[in-house]
């Protein structure tokens, strides 16, 4: 049976929750859908996700904290979380090194820290890159104070995966508002606000001109390249008005790797396929949001249309030749 990678499988520590819970916009908007099971689940490192990993035939989990990470956290608190989380991610992968591998937590509200905990996190703990949930407060991604954050990744040849937050308040109150709550929060997260939120993150480090400034460095985008992936034709337009190094459409084939985050779509998958090729698709589940019995992730890889040597590549190939180094 082809082997299983799953790369966007998330968690969250008690220490993560009560900081938080002290922050005005700790875990703004989104807190409500991390209730119940959810949360039971997110806080869960043990036997429990290894039977669901199991039940749902996924092999491996690479683990990540659930958004909005340290985002939202006042710098110093941030800092201490991050290593205090990343020791624990590198703990857990010990204790089951065939089941798990480890996304670093960043503390991005302390822009003097960042690198360097990336850098300790893949060079000393063997994490294999880290998880970002796009802008940290005012800032988008391309701001230049997270500039040492790409140069590190470049040099350490690792991805970033760029996962959705809840857009910023004055923008929901625009766009997401007016249905009530339950519905605002919706349309503002998993109905569609959180894919803008992503995609436009990468869309604004290319037009900045990062991949320019680290050609080699590598990001990654969930739910099938959270909507800018269908608008690439479109995003070409921009070429007319930039001072780019390479047209847009290279930057999507060469700097960005997409994966599913759950989202069964035979058709998203050869629009990626279209646009991507077989090599710039990663598997992804989104644990434990979009954890359901009956094996579906399995399923959906083997009922492509995909030739055996591609559901290969797309189940594990491309993520081990992505990290394989350093998996070494």
């Amino acid at each position: 049976m082809t082997k299983l990678i799953a790369i966007e499988e998330h968690f969250v520590t008690p220490d993560i929750q009560a900081a938080w819970a002290t922050s005005a916009i700790g875990q703004e908007g989104t807190e409500r859908l991390d209730q119940g099971i959810i949360d039971e689940r997110l806080n869960d490192l043990g036997e429990q996700r290894l039977a669901l990993m199991d039940e749902s035939g996924v092999d491996v989990q690479v683990l990540s904290v659930t958004t909005p990470a340290l985002h939202n956290l006042e710098p110093a608190q941030s800092v201490m979380l991050a290593r205090q989380t990343n020791d624990l991610i590198a703990k857990t992968v010990a204790e089951h090194p065939t089941r798990y591998q480890g996304f670093a937590t960043l503390p991005m509200p302390s822009p003097e820290h960042i690198a360097p905990e990336l850098e300790r996190s893949v060079r000393e703990l063997g994490l294999l890159g880290a998880m970002l949930c796009g802008r940290t407060r005012d800032k988008n991604l391309d701001h230049p104070d997270f500039r040492p954050m790409f140069e590190t990744a470049a040099k350490l040849r690792v991805p970033l995966y760029i996962h959705p937050q809840i857009p910023q308040r004055a923008v929901r109150d625009v766009y997401y508002s007016g249905f009530g709550d339950p519905v605002d929060t919706a349309f503002a997260t998993f109905g569609l606000g959180w894919h803008y939120e992503a995609g436009i993150q990468f869309v604004r480090l290319i037009l900045a001109g990062v991949f320019d400034l680290y050609p080699n460095l590598q990001l990654i985008l969930g739910h099938w390249g959270e909507v800018v992936l269908f608008y690439l034709e479109r995003l070409q337009s921009l070429e007319r008005v930039t001072k780019l190094q390479r047209p847009i459409t290279e930057y999507f084939r060469q700097n960005l790797y997409v994966t599913p985050s759950g989202m069964w779509s035979q058709d998203y998958l050869q629009r990626a396929l279209q646009i991507m090729g077989p090599e710039r698709i990663l598997f992804s589940v989104d644990y434990p949001y979009q954890y359901k019995p009956g094996r579906p992730a399995r399923l959906f890889l083997e009922n492509t249309a995909l030739t055996d040597e591609q559901k290969a590549l797309f189940a594990h190939g491309n993520w081990e030749r992505i990290v394989g180094s350093i998996i070494r």
